[in-house]
């Protein structure tokens, strides 16, 4: 499998160029150049598989010629020690529970099997001695500097630098990442999440620390990052694939009951098949789990549509309402991991549904919009939804998901099923759930672990000299 550049300007980079570049040299996010289609036989099979079994036959159509099968199972069962349970919250809406992995959050997945693969590379190339050191680099608001941290920490040949937002991030999660030593370095920018994805992009086009250095990126924009989250959307699927036949069996009964013209238009469609009836709601910030899952729907994902559910950061939403890319600075929200004003990963949708820029800017718009629909919400109304939801059905939501499940309550359509995703435990963010909802939280014994550390962070202003400097001395 060769991988080209968003921008076009790069050279073609085979799987390991392009994990352990992170960013092509044009300054483009790889994409892979073609997107092999799972078997109708598999998907129909999907519901008697278990997860690990699912999640390898995924990567093995997106990784499986570049790395050996036996390898490529090791890493995939290795990465998936952890259940994604699809949990019912009430009637038609269901949560996909991301956050039972070592971090509590979704990206325990991505950054676990991303460092498993570049482990596997570099004793490919002659053992973990013989290798330069690779210097992963990675911007967090949130979840994603707890979940690479962990996910690499004490790898032979890698090291570490986290880069996060002064004050804004939870207490518990900033403990997550600054507590660890060893292989982790925790830099902490006085600035927004924007300036710490900007430092990395930087350091990446940077000439002379690219001499200096072997650089790569675990956030999102790297495809060994984005691409295995599309394993738990294929669970999803099969864990709710009866859920979703009854569903569909009872809306195509009442609906033959009440007219001729419904009678006809649910005949005309073979009575909500599978992929007609769900839905996937991703809670977006940089947009690598919604790219994930819409590139497990061009594998053939059994899915009928997906929501992107933004907090007040609106960029992506306005764009599917406009047809206008207009990147701004990103606000500071409840739902801090997605406070992003410029996604990086809305390249690789754009690529993806222009068919590589083939198609007009126009007609893009009009296939992103046909597939995805957008949600935006204050964070007043996060709060309500919070509060309601947990009135109403019991179920502690932390305010990534709260936009998750409020977009499906809003946007569902009648014989609909909805997924959302809980990206993180709520005891992440145990200050504003227990605020909001009058309640304690019960934090996670893993978690009450990494508060008992030390915090050991390296603190710099938001410009790229001073960030440079701090690399070069370092190496």
């Amino acid at each position: 499998m060769q991988y080209f550049s968003t921008n076009g300007k790069a050279p073609l980079a085979d799987l390991h160029k392009a994990v352990v570049k992170g960013l092509a040299e044009d300054r483009g996010l790889y994409m892979p150049e073609r997107i092999n289609r799972l078997s109708k036989v598999f998907i129909d099979d999907m519901p008697k598989l278990s997860f690990r079994d699912i999640a390898y036959n995924v990567a093995d159509a997106f990784f499986g010629e570049d790395v050996d099968s036996d390898a490529l199972q090791d890493l995939v069962y290795d990465t998936l020690s952890f259940d994604c349970p699809v949990v019912k919250v009430k009637d038609n809406i269901y949560s996909l529970e991301l956050f039972h992995g070592p971090t509590l959050a979704f990206k325990d997945v991505g950054a676990r099997f991303m460092a498993r693969l570049l482990q596997y590379f570099i004793r490919r190339e002659g053992g973990e001695g013989a290798s330069r050191e690779v210097n992963v680099l990675v911007a967090t608001s949130g979840d994603t500097g707890s979940a690479v941290a962990n996910g690499f920490l004490g790898v032979k040949g890698i090291h570490v630098y986290v880069l996060y937002p002064k004050g804004k991030v939870s207490p518990i999660q900033e403990c997550q990442f600054t507590t660890l030593g060893q292989n982790i370095t925790a830099i902490e920018v006085d600035g927004v999440f924007d300036d710490c994805q900007r430092l990395v992009k930087n350091a990446f086009m940077d000439e002379e620390l690219n001499r200096r250095m072997m650089l790569t990126s675990a956030n999102s924009i790297n495809v060994a990052r984005f691409l295995p989250q599309a394993f738990y959307y294929f669970n999803a699927v099969a864990r709710l694939s009866e859920e979703l036949k009854v569903k569909s069996e009872e809306f195509a009964t009442a609906a033959q009951s009440n007219s001729p013209q419904k009678h006809s238009a649910v005949a005309n469609s073979s009575f909500f098949t599978l992929n007609s009836s769900l839905v996937i709601c991703v809670p977006s910030g940089n947009f690598g789990n919604i790219c994930a899952a819409l590139f497990g729907h061009a594998m053939g994902l059994p899915v009928s549509r997906f929501i992107a559910a933004n907090n007040a950061n609106d960029v992506f939403y306005n764009y599917l309402q406009t047809g206008r890319y207009e990147p701004k600075p990103s606000k500071q929200t409840l739902a801090n991991a997605m406070d992003v004003g410029d996604p990086s990963n809305f390249a690789r949708i754009v690529n993806l549904y222009s068919e590589n820029g083939r198609l007009s800017a126009e007609e893009t718009h009009r296939r992103i919009t046909q597939l995805i629909s957008g949600a935006t919400y204050s964070d007043e109304q996060i709060r309500e939804t919070m509060r309601r939801c947990y009135e109403e059905t019991g179920y502690i939501l932390d305010p990534h998901g709260a936009c998750g499940y409020r977009a499906l309550e809003e946007q569902l359509r009648p014989g609909e099923v909805g997924v959302f995703c809980e990206t993180a435990h709520p005891a992440k963010f145990k200050e504003k759930v227990d605020e909001i909802l009058g309640i304690d939280v019960e934090i996670p014994e893993r978690l009450q672990a990494f508060m008992k550390g030390q915090k050991q962070s390296v603190s710099l202003s938001k410009d790229f000299e001073d960030f440079k400097e701090f690399l070069k001395n370092e190496k």
